[in-house]
């Protein structure tokens, strides 16, 4: 098995089910990539093997024991040259045989939406694979809720509501950016339980002036506080911020929150506004006890997958229940905040503003 993509509380508690499931059964061993599929492309390969002893307890420690890396593609995978020249090239192949070669009858690939696209382009090359969904941005189809959000929601929500009572304190304006990439599901549900006065989501356009606006009308006499949510995804001007560094194909979001500061600031905003972002304290500590579980069930759920030979599926929770479904329907559309959800509606509901 092994871990792809950022970390994510709640992977340890998949680890430790799949290896404590397998010592069950008693007719398999199971093995942990170190770095995602780094480890099978090693020389020597960096593995480990997992039992009982060595899972112990870590269903509470944040991180993953098996360590992860976002930079680990097999198809477009980065060699350096005997010059230092970074070159990329697809070994996925080599991959496939690495692992055939180890006799490993199958791998459950933990990890998001990249990862499980990794793991449909595997299958597809023949290899027996099984994906388990994790991200805390909660952005991956076929799944109601992905492991990790819950835990990456209740730190903003607790972070959340430290930023209030300085902001009315100091009557000012307090601008928190969270993470989410392209999807707006962290900044929403932090919103509605932290009561913020405005949201800024990916899928929701908004404006300046409008955010002007809503500030404007909670302040009389200069006194007054707003909060504001703003997801690291959501657009100014129809453009993202962030940069893309070398090696890596993904644009590393972050710096929304101050931008949008400089931006109220010229557009004549009078009240102080001071910029939070939580970045990856998001991602790490102890799992809440939600995650902990839906990680364990998504442990057993993909040993059992393994056990019934079902490849080329990743375990989903759909409709209270722990299911599962192809990694080709699961990966064909990206999980975003429908204008149309319950929870859009809840937050205007409540004079939640979105900025539009």
């Amino acid at each position: 098995m092994l871990t792809g993509g950022g970390d994510c509380p709640g992977l340890n508690a998949v680890i430790r089910a799949i290896v404590k499931s397998a010592n069950k059964d008693g007719q398999y061993e199971v093995y942990g990539s170190i770095e995602a599929f780094n480890g099978m492309l090693s020389s020597p390969f960096d593995i480990v093997k997992l039992t009982n002893s060595k899972v112990s307890g870590i269903h509470v420690k944040g991180g993953t024991i098996i360590k992860t890396t976002n930079k680990g593609n097999p198809f477009s995978y980065n060699t350096t040259d005997k010059k230092g020249n970074v070159k990329t090239k697809d070994l996925s192949g080599q991959l496939i045989r690495n692992i055939k070669k180890e006799k490993f009858e199958a791998v459950i690939n933990i990890g998001g939406d990249g990862s499980q696209r990794i793991s449909q382009q595997l299958y597809e090359k023949g290899l027996n694979i099984i994906g388990v969904p994790k991200t805390i941005d909660n952005d991956l189809s076929s799944t109601d809720i992905t492991f990790g959000f819950s835990t990456a929601v209740q730190i903003s929500t607790d972070s959340f509501d430290k930023l209030v009572t300085t902001a009315e304190s100091h009557n000012r304006v307090m601008i928190m950016e969270v993470m989410g990439r392209d999807a707006g599901w962290i900044a929403l549900h932090t919103a509605i339980a932290g009561g913020a006065e405005i949201c800024l989501i990916p899928e929701i356009p908004f404006n300046i002036q409008s955010i002007k606006k809503t500030i404007e009308k909670r302040y009389t006499k200069g006194r007054g506080f707003v909060n504001i949510v703003i997801a690291e995804g959501a657009k100014i001007d129809n453009t993202v911020i962030g940069k893309q560094e070398k090696g890596d194909s993904n644009i590393k979001l972050g710096g929304i929150g101050n931008v949008l500061r400089k931006k109220l600031e010229q557009a004549g905003v009078k009240p102080d506004i001071r910029v939070s972002v939580l970045g990856h304290i998001q991602r790490g500590g102890s799992p809440v006890a939600r995650d902990r579980i839906l990680a364990t069930a998504f442990g057993v759920k993909a040993f059992d997958l393994v056990k019934k030979q079902k490849y080329g599926q990743m375990v989903s929770f759909t409709n209270n229940k722990v299911t599962h479904t192809s990694l080709k329907k699961a990966i064909s559309s990206y999980n975003q905040v429908h204008s149309k959800h319950y929870l859009i509606n809840t937050a205007r509901s409540i004079g939640i503003s979105f900025g539009e």
